[in-house]
């Protein structure tokens, strides 16, 4: 069954002929390949692009073994591109070609040939390849699939699709199976097979429980503040480990360059500052996470926190959580306290503050979650997503308030 990434073939397709080298960056089993090598070239094929202009090599393939040497691949692409053009390169898990960065400098030379590559290691892909091609590298960022695409091949109301997908995520494997105990085996594979290994392998870490540990403890956690020195402590007296703050922070470079964990830094909105420590940490599949935990652990009010989260950033905004220090007064004395905003969202000359408000069930609920919003002294628009509202709507103090499906499904759901 065919899921549409029309958002991201619309990004291929705009940065078509650009000049510029496409790199197509993402958590490993997210789609980058589908996207690239049967979707994309799908796109070229049906827009009269002739099939013998189209370059496509799979690196990790082992009948593309040979192409592991430098010098094969280029001295193939020079033979590839002899004649008027454009010939389109389509690169699959390119990290894995020997002093890649070269290589594709080379091939921008060529004026007859548009390439586009994908790769699952940030520091080589969506950050060092960039300056290697000073300004030339053009990144496009792919998630799991998010709830709207999930929905395209889910057989049920939104509902009970939501629950389905907060529990085993968007990695299209698993979406596509109709099994829940296969769900749940390939969600646990993934982690031991593919992305571990795959980790291991890259950065030759000694001490794999340790990470794996590190993943448990965020498991847990997601949404919670916590810093290096936190972790630590959770480690000594969980484990009595004498694991250090610099190791730990090592090892969450390491889950977030492997796009497993994304990190939201605090920033105080009054004071127009970040605040370094603490942060919080979201998983880019919620099926991940619930698998590390082997499906023990349901918090919904989180699970919902860490889906809105990954939507926000799908949809291209820079996400941090906000903080609102307030002064109170209490029996005459004066305190001071700190009020969070779930998701303070930008792009551009654009900003949004979110809370995710799983219910709402009573006044004291209501004003913890408004009040926040309510002590913010700029214009820029303020919105509740809770589980169960009604149709959308903007209460007395210009709050829009509505419900995670609307704001799930539709691309312009901000705009209400």
């Amino acid at each position: 069954m065919d899921i549409k990434r029309e958002k991201y073939l619309a990004k291929l397709v705009k940065k078509k002929g650009n000049g510029f080298i496409k790199v197509i960056t993402g958590l490993r089993r997210a789609g980058k390949s589908y996207l690239l090598r049967v979707q994309f070239k799908e796109h070229l094929l049906q827009t009269g692009v002739p099939q013998e202009n189209i370059i496509e090599i799979a690196f990790d393939l082992q009948s593309n073994s040979r192409f592991l040497d430098p010098d094969v691949f280029a001295n193939y692409a020079a033979e590839k591109v002899k004649g008027p053009g454009p010939y389109y390169f389509l690169l699959d898990e390119v990290q894995l070609l020997p002093n890649f960065e070269f290589v594709l400098n080379g091939l921008l030379e060529y004026r007859n040939a548009d390439v586009y590559v994908t790769g699952s290691n940030a520091k080589f892909l969506s950050k060092d390849i960039i300056t290697e091609f000073r300004g030339r590298g053009d990144e496009i960022h792919i998630w799991p699939l998010n709830f709207s695409e999930f929905m395209q091949v889910y057989e049920g109301d939104r509902r009970d699709g939501f629950d389905e997908y907060a529990l085993f995520g968007g990695i299209p494997l698993v979406v596509l199976e109709r099994d829940e105990e296969e769900k749940i085996s390939i969600l646990k594979r993934l982690f031991t097979e593919t992305y571990i290994k795959d980790i291991v392998g890259r950065t030759k870490i000694r001490n794999v429980s340790e990470l794996e540990s590190l993943l448990d403890i965020l498991s847990s956690n997601i949404g919670s503040l916590t810093n290096p020195e936190k972790l630590k402590n959770t480690f000594g007296s969980v484990q009595n480990s004498k694991i250090t703050s610099s190791t730990i922070i090592k090892y969450i470079d390491i889950l977030e360059d492997a796009y497993l964990l994304s990190s939201a830094k605090r920033y105080d909105v009054r004071g127009k500052s970040y605040i370094s420590t603490p942060m919080k940490y979201y998983f880019s599949d919620l099926g991940l996470r619930n698998a590390r935990l082997n499906f023990r652990q349901q918090e919904m009010p989180h699970s919902m926190e860490n889906i809105v989260y990954n939507e926000l950033c799908g949809r291209g905004f820079n996400v941090d959580v906000g903080v609102v220090p307030i002064t109170e007064v209490v029996d005459g004395k004066q305190f001071r306290k700190q009020l969070e905003i779930d998701f303070v969202c930008n792009k551009g000359s654009r900003r949004y503050y979110i809370q995710s408000a799983f219910a709402l069930p009573d006044e004291i609920k209501r004003q913890q979650e408004f009040k926040p919003l309510q002590k913010v002294n700029d214009s820029f628009k303020k919105i509740v997503v809770t589980k169960d509202a009604p149709r959308p709507y903007y209460n007395d103090d210009g709050i829009l308030v509505m419900n995670i499906y609307d704001f799930l499904l539709n691309e312009n759901s901000l705009e209400y």
